[in-house]
């Protein structure tokens, strides 16, 4: 999805009004891919659950996109427009170098999505407050969630599951979205009461996605 001067300077001066004017807006972000490189795999669902309320932002590669060979191009285009309704994005081992927004980015710019650019969205990540400020024998989110008694991952991650979205059997496709979908919706609300745990401990910078 290319933008035309127009278009780019309405999009560039909506997120700067918002990020020197207004109050932060978090969201909570998470994604599920079929692999964890994004030349090999692609987004199967991302959540992105806001902070001051329940209202979940869902979204799913559907069977039409995968049979029409779309792959997870309109569902990237979608995230584009979701993502500007925050200007922080707390992740778990989502930021730089580990998995979410490095995989969103390689995504959109495969498709000529245009992917908001540095500096336009802050972004928290708890597995580097996990790592820095606390002790754990894992800092996954789980395993973080489990010690601070924070309920997690009744959908647990199943690769049998994952591997019925290559099959060609679409009642067993939608099945499989359906699950990947609950364990990703599980995530961020796991990861938002997280945060709200952790997030007094460290700084949190103005670090962009």
């Amino acid at each position: 999805m290319k933008m035309d001067n127009r278009q780019r300077i309405r999009y560039y001066q909506k997120i700067i009004n918002r990020l020197r004017g207004e109050e932060e807006k978090i969201g909570f972000l998470d994604i599920e891919a079929s692999n964890l490189h994004a030349d090999f795999g692609i987004v199967y669902t991302y959540c992105i659950l806001p902070l001051e309320n329940n209202k979940i932002i869902k979204r799913w590669v559907t069977v039409e996109d995968l049979k029409k060979g779309y792959q997870d191009k309109r569902l990237l285009q979608q995230f584009v427009k979701d993502i500007q309704k925050f200007n922080r994005i707390v992740v778990q081992y989502g930021s730089d170098n580990k998995f979410d927004i490095p995989f969103l980015r390689t995504r959109c710019v495969k498709w000529g999505i245009h992917f908001p650019e540095y500096g336009f969205h802050y972004i928290s990540d708890t597995y580097n407050i996990l790592k820095a400020k606390f002790r754990l024998h894992s800092n996954r989110l789980e395993s973080a969630c489990k010690l601070f008694n924070i309920p997690a991952k009744e959908h647990k991650l199943d690769p049998t599951i994952w591997s019925e979205m290559i099959s060609c059997n679409q009642k067993r496709i939608k099945k499989a979205i359906k699950y990947i979908l609950q364990h990703n919706i599980e995530d961020v609300y796991s990861l938002r009461a997280l945060y709200k745990k952790i997030w007094r401990y460290a700084r949190n910078p103005k670090r962009s996605i």
